[in-house]
Order: C-alpha cells, then structure tokens, then sequence
C-alpha cells in the first residue's frame, strides 16, 4: 500500500472534522457539541464497534491464537504504567507520575474508533478480537496505578482517595467499558441475524456520527492546550516519544504472532494510545491529590492529535510494507 493512499484518506470525511474542532477551539469560536449529544454519539460509537466485534468474533471463533492476543494485550496494560511509572518519577511526583503512568498504560476508545473508520476507507479488515482487547486493557492499569501509589503512600496518605471497592467498580463497570463489553457480547450471540436487525443504525450512519465526535474531540483538545505549562516542556515531550515506543513495542508483537495487516494495525494502535476518559474518572477517585491540569492535557492535547495527525499513517505505512 502507497503512503499516498493512506493520506488521501486523512483528507476524505469523517477524519477531517477532527482539524476543522481543533482549528476553531484555536479560533476561539462558538462551534461546540453539547455534553448531552456529545455523550450519546460516545455511547453510539461503542455500542456499534462492540457490537460489529462481537459479530466478527463469532466468524473467527475463540482460538488459541485469540487468546494469546488478548492476554499479550493484558501483559502490556500492566506492564506499559510500570516502565512509565519510573521514567516520569524522575521528574514528576509519585502521585501525578502514578495517575499518568496509568492513562499511557491503558487505551483511547476514540483513537481505536478512528483508527476502525481509517480501516474501513481502505478496506482493510481486522478481528474482533481487537475489540475484546480494547475492551480488556482498560481496567489493570487502573489497578497498577492505584497499587504504585499505595506502595509509596506514608500512613497518614492511606486515609486519602477511595477505597478499592469504589476503585475497582469503576475500573470494571465504567459506562463505556459496560456499553462495550455488553454490545460486544450481544453482537457475538446474535452473529449476521443481529447484523440486519441493527442496521442502518451500526453501519450506514457511522461515519456521520464520527464526524460530529471527531469536531467535539478537536474542540476539547484544542481548549486543553492552555494546561500544558503545568506539566512542563520536558515532560509534555513524553507524550510523544512514549506513544511511539509503545507501537514500536506493539508492532514487535504484532510480527511475532503473524497478526494480519489490520489486527496488527489496530493492536499497534491500542499499545500507542492512552486513556483521557476512563482511566483519569477512575484515577480521580484513587488520587485525589494528582492534577487534572496535567493528565488530562498531556494525553488529550498531545498524545491524541498527535495519534491521529502523525501517529496511524505512519505505523499503517510501517505495518503494511514490513508485515
């Protein structure tokens, strides 16, 4: 596949929405999603992926080959916060460097759903596997994160935060995990019959709603930009490189298990990405303590555009000429 292929269709709605959000959040325009409409094409998305993965899961089976896949991508959720962890203690406090280490542990369901849409333009398949994988890397680098600052906690910290039953709740039965999982469940039980049923509502609409989301995802990055000075110039360059160390790290794996082009594009994405959603509702619970002002920027102003402007084009063109 030639480069110019894979950028043609950065230039092809919905993708484009996401510069026109982010150009007028610069602009200091009026143009916004409201929260309400913003959160129903979120719970959309979800609910069309899960359920589109369940039915392509119930094609390929549950093998051997998808249970390596999806414990590999566990291995990495829990291991990814870990390195993080002690790479950004160096510069950060060991709360803020925990909740962080977290978010880049874990996955961006936005990055995965544009990386889907960026698939289906070129007509490149993958499994729903991937879908289950995203689905499962949410949840242990909530708990890692929680466990690396308990582990540097003095006795009085302890009293701070949540406890583990609020932690775990939501590290498991967070809404867009729930919507996720379920959808993924009743596309994998109700196979090709439920495919029709649901239709135009999971396949012809898509690229419209991710349009509408992708404006609301440039709007919000775009406003977040302000809040990178807390974090710091160095550690703001985290954001970037650590990204593409992790879809180094993912491709490696990828070639190992002889993945195909688009399951091992979308399990480099999901190595590649961090959490801006789940992860900072669940780490605001844990660590109080940690600032907003410096996640949240970090990978919602950087890491994400920098995925979707940089980031797919360029492991898409790596994964399909070595693969």
């Amino acid at each position: 596949m030639d480069l110019s292929n894979i950028l043609q269709t950065f230039v092809t709605p919905p993708i484009p929405y996401f510069f026109l959000g982010l150009v007028a959040a610069f602009a200091k325009s009026d143009l916004e999603i409201p929260d309400s409409i913003a959160k129903f094409i979120s719970m959309y998305l979800l609910m069309a992926i899960g359920f589109k993965g369940g039915v392509e899961l119930h094609h390929s089976g549950l093998n051997a080959e998808v249970g390596v896949v999806l414990l590999l991508a566990m291995l990495m959720a829990t291991v990814v916060p870990i390195y993080s962890f002690y790479i950004l203690k160096k510069k950060l406090d060991v709360k803020n460097a925990a909740v962080l280490a977290a978010c880049y542990g874990s996955v961006s369901a936005v990055t995965f759903i544009t990386a889907s849409g960026l698939l289906n333009e070129l007509e490149i398949d993958f499994g729903g596997e991937m879908v289950a994988a995203m689905a499962l890397m949410e949840s242990p680098s909530i708990i890692v994160g929680v466990w690396l600052v308990n582990k540097y906690r003095t006795g009085e910290e302890h009293d701070h935060g949540h406890g583990w039953k609020e932690i775990i709740h939501e590290a498991f039965f967070n809404g867009s995990i729930f919507i996720l999982i379920g959808s993924l469940f009743i596309g994998y039980f109700s196979n090709v019959k439920g495919m029709h049923v649901m239709e135009p509502f999971t396949g012809a609409i898509f690229k419209g709603m991710l349009a509408f989301f992708l404006i609301d995802m440039g709007v919000v990055a775009g406003k977040r930009f302000k809040g990178l000075t807390e974090a710091g110039y160095k550690v703001a360059f985290f954001a970037i490189w650590m990204p593409i160390l992790n879809a180094f790290i993912g491709m490696a794996i990828a070639k190992m298990l002889g993945l195909s082009v688009g399951n091992a594009f979308m399990f480099t994405v999901l190595c590649a990405s961090a959490s801006y959603i789940a992860v900072p509702a669940a780490m605001r619970l844990a660590v109080p303590e940690a600032n907003p002002g410096i996640y949240v920027p970090m990978t919602l102003a950087i890491t994400f555009p920098f995925n979707v402007i940089i980031g797919l084009p360029l492991y898409l063109e790596i994964i399909t000429n070595y693969f």
